[in-house]
């Protein structure tokens, strides 16, 4: 373990050096100048500092407040050696982060007891250290790995409710990558961002107490029919309602919200504005817009510019303005997943990190 020795005189460098040799073989660095002994305290990584009170330019207390400063040296051990017995200098050094002190001339056997002791404790510390950093990487991983078992339940969930709603798996893609994108593009941080993508593709998934006929029906649906659909979005609701999670607490908000309208004019509440959870009217712009470029038994697929011009159109009405704005900003990425050319969408990208 690497010591570190500062003190403007000679003759007490190699004192010092002598006495810790005779009992440890630990790696000695001193120095005469405390600057340079700051300098090379950046470069490697000392467990124990031994310095002296009284040097010129730079005093023991000024050293240990800046070397305390230095990242890495919050909790190394550090002695100020010195031949003062004021209380206002100790009680000074104690503040800059002394830790322990040697009165001048020091006996080498205190010497080797504070040393060894204090050793001990930087050991102590290290092997701390080193485990907390250990189970945080393990739970990192068993974090990743639960991430990627939601993910793929959420899949299939989200994937058994579009085949019975007539859409396929990229709808669902689709939704979940262009709202992650608007979302980023409102300024949402990491986890919100992933949230949103992970709840999105649950975002009709109370059309599983929804009858087949009407799921399916190639024409126009009559307002009994109408009435009917519309109860996806409590049926949703109730599903994740009673979970405790934050991503079943985004999905809710998502489920109940993403048929509301900025004006007021949606439903199942008719909320308007903020009133609207805003993960909701993210996923509104996304779901809307997919909807329009899709083909349905009772209409042909829009083109992607028109499908844009008609979100653009609605922003202050059916849609929240903030929202369609990061739509327009996020416009060439989410217009590439729509290129007839462009690669297709790979299944379930890998989310925004927490």
């Amino acid at each position: 373990m690497p010591l570190l020795i500062v003190d403007d005189s000679r003759s007490s460098r190699l004192a010092l050096e002598t006495a810790v040799r005779s009992f440890a073989a630990y790696e000695l660095e001193s120095f005469g100048d405390p600057l340079a002994a700051l300098e090379r305290s950046r470069d490697i990584d000392f467990d124990l500092v031994l310095v002296d009170y009284m040097m010129p330019g730079l005093n023991g207390v000024d050293f240990i407040r800046r070397l305390r400063m230095q990242p890495g040296y919050e909790s190394v051990p550090m002695v100020m050696i010195t031949s003062q017995t004021e209380r206002s200098v100790r009680l000074e050094a104690l503040d800059a982060g002394a830790t322990d002190f040697l009165t001048k001339p020091f006996d080498p056997l205190e010497l080797q007891a504070r040393i060894l002791n204090l050793m001990a404790l930087r050991n102590a510390q290290v092997e701390l250290a080193d485990r907390a950093r250990s189970l945080d990487l393990a739970f990192r991983n068993a974090s990743r790995r639960a991430d990627m078992r939601e993910q793929e339940i959420i899949w299939c969930l989200a994937q058994a409710m579009a085949s019975r709603d007539g859409n396929t798996g990229d709808h669902i893609e689709r939704v979940a990558t262009v709202a992650e994108l608007i979302a980023e593009g409102i300024g949402l941080d990491r986890l919100q961002r992933r949230n949103i993508y992970l709840a999105a593709p649950l975002h009709d998934i109370g059309k599983i107490g929804i009858p087949d006929a009407i799921l399916q029906k190639p024409g126009k649906l009559t307002p009994d029919e109408i009435e009917q659909m519309r109860q996806h979005v409590p049926i949703g609701v109730g599903i994740l309602r009673n979970s405790s999670a934050e991503l079943s607490r985004v999905a809710v908000a998502i489920i109940g919200g993403h048929h509301e309208k900025w004006d007021g004019s949606g439903y199942p509440q008719g909320l308007s504005g903020e009133e609207i959870p805003i993960e909701a009217r993210i996923v509104a712009v996304a779901d809307v817009f997919d909807a329009l470029c899709s083909a349905r038994p009772y209409k042909p697929a829009w083109s992607p510019q028109k499908a844009y011009d008609e979100i653009i159109a609605c922003s202050g009405t059916h849609f929240d303005p903030a929202c369609v704005a990061a739509f327009r900003r996020k416009w060439s990425a989410i217009r590439a997943l729509f290129d007839a050319e462009a690669e297709p969408v790979e299944r379930l990208p890998a989310p925004v990190n927490a």
